[in-house]
């Protein structure tokens, strides 16, 4: 088997796994290639050298291998996903800090993860993402986001007015800080946090989550993923954010912005018994009421 590895800097806490996570792959003989920023931190900080076959640093340098290994959180999740773009090639999830649920293995499970994985006892879920269209070709290549597209402003200006339309028809003038169009997994990100609903990973829909809004009565609405949005925004100061996940670049008043169902899928790593209900018990809390003791 060859993978390729991906990861960003991680506290002393992880030290002891990832020195396990290396030395399990080599005793399996397992390939790999490695983010070089990577290796450096691993050489310099963490102290080991592992035993690789090669280095990648760009999109389009993964070529040929049979899986990735993200370590780190979601955020270095979505960034491999800037890596593997519309390859196919399956993404492995590691957690070295704390909430994940994009990276769900903990460096508890580390061991027993990798040798299901090795043994091919697994199976793949495949997972939907936006993409953007603008007249400007903003973020050019990298014009895709596997939880969200944000648009907010600039500063702390006053709110300012999102006009939304679907498939071309007219669905509501948002007054507030700014909008999230998210997908299933982004559900339990950004739009979470603003008051969006939890959809199941493979819901087939966008989630669109006004942030702080003016008016009592919006709410988030969910709508099927095969529409078209179209997002005209106007303020005062002329000039917004728009962030595809954790990339954001800034744009002008007078740009309009499509957000459609990109034409291609990320695949995950889905091991034996994972449930996604369990994973929202654990990571969310849910029923940690004394009632249920």
């Amino acid at each position: 088997m060859k993978v390729a590895i991906f990861g960003k800097r991680f506290g002393d806490v992880f030290f002891d796994s990832c020195v396990k996570l290396f030395r399990c792959l080599e005793e399996n003989k397992v390939e790999i290639i490695i983010y070089r920023p990577f290796y450096d931190f691993l050489l310099q900080t963490v102290k080991i050298k592992p035993k690789i076959g090669g280095f990648f640093e760009r999109p389009g340098e993964i070529n040929g291998v049979d899986l990735v290994f993200s370590i780190g959180g979601d955020g270095t999740f979505l960034e491999t996903v800037t890596f593997v773009q519309d390859t196919g090639i399956p993404i492995v999830g590691i957690n070295s800090g704390r909430l994940g649920f994009l990276a769900d293995i903990s460096k508890e499970e580390i061991e027993g993860a990798l040798m299901d994985i090795l043994n091919k006892r697994f199976s793949i879920r495949e997972l939907d993402l936006l993409s953007l269209h603008a007249s400007d070709h903003l973020f050019g290549d990298l014009n895709f986001a596997l939880n969200e597209l944000a648009i907010t402003k600039r500063d702390s200006s006053s709110m300012i007015t999102i006009h939304t339309y679907l498939n071309d028809e007219f669905l509501n003038s948002y007054w507030a800080d700014g909008l999230i169009i998210a997908t299933p997994t982004g559900s339990t990100a950004y739009s979470l946090s603003v008051g969006g609903p939890i959809m199941h990973p493979d819901s087939h829909s966008f989630i669109i989550t006004p942030i702080a809004p003016h008016n009592l009565t919006v709410r988030p609405m969910v709508v099927p993923n095969d529409v078209e949005i179209t997002l005209k925004v106007e303020g005062r100061g002329g000039n917004f954010l728009a962030a595809l996940d954790s990339r954001s670049e800034f744009f002008e008043e007078d740009l309009e912005i499509k957000v459609k169902r990109a034409n291609f899928k990320i695949n995950v790593i889905v091991r034996q018994h994972y449930s996604f209900y369990k994973t929202l018990r654990n990571k969310l809390m849910w029923g940690m009421d004394k009632r249920n003791y």
